[in-house]
């Protein structure tokens, strides 16, 4: 009897640390990042602000776009998009989506004419990093890591 506990301690012992070694040995999380510059838990804060006052009356309050989001409304001009991860935003490297953000859509599409406004003399640049910093913090690591990689390997984006 002695032996058959001493055994199954033994045991525990051993998936305890097979089970200490693995949870170690996972991945942290990616480093949350817009531009280069880390964000931390106050830059999402304030760059939910900021979408709420100027972004979420098209974009939705949860990130979730206009309906239909990818038919042409009657004026031609597309709908405003998801950024949450049913959308396309994680698509795309950080420089365009900043670019997008402050310069109008036809910045980085010439001749593309949307209705979203350029936040250029309105958000500052911290600010749309800020709102950027927001939207990538709401998306899945899946998502993230994929625009992680889309934007290291934009030349623009570094």
């Amino acid at each position: 009897m002695k032996q058959l506990v001493l055994t199954g301690l033994a045991g525990a012992a051993a998936l305890t640390a097979v089970t200490v070694w693995a949870g170690s040995a996972k991945e942290e999380p990616l480093a949350l990042t817009v531009l280069g510059e880390v964000v931390d838990a106050a830059m999402i804060d304030h760059g939910e602000t900021i979408y709420a006052e100027n972004c979420a009356s098209c974009h939705g309050t949860k990130l979730e776009g206009q309906p239909d989001w990818r038919r042409r409304l009657e004026n031609g001009r597309m709908p405003a998009p998801p950024h949450d991860a049913d959308g396309h935003t994680w698509h795309h490297a950080d420089r365009p989506l900043f670019t997008i953000t402050k310069r109008g859509v036809g910045a980085v599409v010439p001749g593309y004419d949307s209705d979203m406004p350029a936040f250029e003399g309105i958000l500052t640049d911290a600010e749309i990093v800020a709102t950027l910093a927001y939207i990538k913090s709401t998306w899945p690591e899946r998502e993230r890591a994929f625009q992680a990689e889309v934007t290291a390997n934009d030349e623009g984006g570094k």
